[in-house]
């Protein structure tokens, strides 16, 4: 019991490493039982190949996913490899046997990133003469991973959303409720464009999914999709990515039966359609976070009109594409439920190239400020005549921990930093400038403000971020790179490094700059 509790203690302590491959890697050279622990926290998510390169660190870049392709195929079981052969598959296997059984492990588990990383593998080690049947050859050495996986882990995440852009086609040669991996599942990730039997197979054994993520890639919605959606017993997040001209009025009365479980719904779409569904959101009163992001940003989604009384009481997070809505619609969702958000962001693609949106968006951020006291996180776009803007938000919401600005013109960044360091409430310790560059910011300015910080009554560390440029990428995920180093990019530049590096070896920042 004793070396139990031991083994149990350490695992919840190493496990606060899941992000640090490089000490978990360490951890592997310690001893048997940390070497035990740190692999299962290591293989518990496989569903980025690239993240295991720390393990295969002696081995170049290239090489990794050969190496990782390498261990997987030595775990197999004989009947596998039995399988290979009488397919005339021949591959070479590690000399010396796995030391752990790596697939049960595993709990998040990517079809696609299993397929791709076969495709490159086998292109790469096989000579051109067995190149015949190549598409064959990876697609049942995929499955043959994949059955491993689901019949020895007990998977609680399964990935079988393809990219629009891949290439990596997956015919699956079994029937999922065959294997228990499926069977506990509780994030599911996938396109509307899965065989039907697919969605049937899922329904029948997977009663439990907390998480559903749907790309829709064609305009039909099946009814084993939608069979799959209300049979659910307690799904609390939903994320719908519409890729298509999919009505997602087909998919609604799927949903009515967790109007009450639902704390997450996610709306991501890139077509140009302003009559996409939005008023049946109100039926789902226990919403904590709402996500509604428009790539079409010149239409107006009318349907809002009829969600701006809705009342979410426990509403904590909204980031939604404000050009799609109309301005009063949104006001009046605010004064309805600022006083519960915690974190807004407000996407905003155009600002810098659409004249008409500026007042609205100075209007929207005085709204934010007036009916929003509560909030620890904001995402907002300032102009050069809107910084006396900031200052009510910094005044009024006197939890803000956090605000990313979105600096219309390139030189605001210093402009703001009086306002940040004399009226930003005594929590705020992260402060993050888009389309900013430390040339634009004088160093004298920027020393004075690093100065003012350290003098502050509560001495925080600021968590300073300067980043050129940002996107979202087709998920509407924010996408950032960042870099440190020595470019010459102009005086400026150069003297506002050396002030960070010396107000970071001091203890009152930390900095990161970033470019794209």
């Amino acid at each position: 019991m004793t070396c139990q509790l031991l083994i149990d203690c350490l695992y919840i302590i190493l496990e606060y490493l899941k992000e640090d491959k490089t000490t978990l890697y360490s951890c592997l050279l310690v001893n048997r039982l940390l070497c035990g622990i740190s692999v299962r926290i290591l293989w518990k998510d496989i569903s980025n190949v690239g993240k295991f390169s720390i393990l295969y660190r002696h081995t170049r870049h290239s090489r990794v996913e050969i190496s990782f392709f390498n261990t997987l195929i030595g775990c197999l079981p004989d009947e596998s490899k039995e399988i290979f052969r009488n397919n005339e598959i021949f591959i070479s296997t590690p000399i010396l046997k796995p030391l752990f059984n790596y697939a049960k492990f595993c709990k998040v588990l990517s079809i696609p990133g299993i397929n791709k990383l076969v495709d490159e593998v086998l292109r790469s080690i096989l000579s051109r003469d067995q190149h015949s049947r190549l598409n064959d050859k990876i697609s049942l050495i995929a499955n043959e991973i994949i059955k491993m996986f689901m019949n020895q882990a007990s998977l609680k995440t399964l990935i079988c959303n393809y990219n629009r852009l891949d290439f990596y086609g997956f015919k699956p040669l079994f029937s999922f409720p065959c294997f228990p991996g499926s069977r506990n599942l509780s994030v599911l990730k996938c396109n509307s464009n899965h065989p039907s039997e697919f969605f049937h197979q899922l329904s029948q054994t997977c009663r439990n999914l907390q998480s559903i993520l749907i790309s829709f890639e064609n305009d039909e919605v099946t009814n084993e999709l939608k069979e799959l959606i209300s049979s659910q017993n307690n799904l609390k997040s939903l994320n719908l990515r519409v890729h298509s001209d999919t009505s997602l009025e087909n998919i609604i009365p799927a949903l009515t039966k967790h109007t009450n479980n639902l704390t997450k719904l996610h709306i991501y779409s890139i077509r140009n359609n302003n009559n996409l569904p939005l008023s049946f959101i109100r039926l789902f009163t226990n919403l904590q976070e709402i996500l509604l992001l428009f790539v079409v940003s010149h239409i107006k989604f009318k349907d809002f009109e009829k969600l701006q009384y809705a009342k979410f009481p426990k509403l904590r997070t909204l980031k939604i594409s404000y050009q799609c809505i109309k301005f009063e619609y949104l006001t009046k969702f605010l004064e309805t439920n600022g006083k519960n958000l915690e974190n807004i962001e407000l996407c905003r693609e155009l600002l810098d190239i659409d004249p008409t949106m500026k007042n609205v968006n100075n209007d929207l951020n005085l709204s934010i400020a007036k009916f929003c006291p509560n909030l620890k996180g904001i995402n907002i776009g300032i102009n050069d005549d809107e910084i006396d803007t900031l200052k009510m938000i910094f005044v009024n919401c006197q939890y803000l921990e956090f605000i990313k600005i979105f600096c219309v013109k390139k030189y605001l960044a210093e402009m703001m930093f009086e306002i940040v360091a004399n009226y930003s409430p005594k929590n705020f310790s992260k402060l993050v400038f888009v389309n900013s560059s430390l040339t634009y910011i004088n160093p004298e300015n920027l020393e004075s403000f690093l100065i003012s910080w350290n003098n502050r009554k509560q001495k925080k560390l600021l968590k300073l971020n300067i980043i050129k440029s940002v996107f979202d990428d087709e998920y509407g995920t924010s996408v950032e790179y960042y870099y440190k180093d020595n470019y010459k990019l102009g005086t400026n530049y150069n003297q506002n490094l050396k002030i960070i590096e010396k107000y970071e070896n001091l203890g009152v920042i930390g900095f990161r700059c970033g470019v794209l």
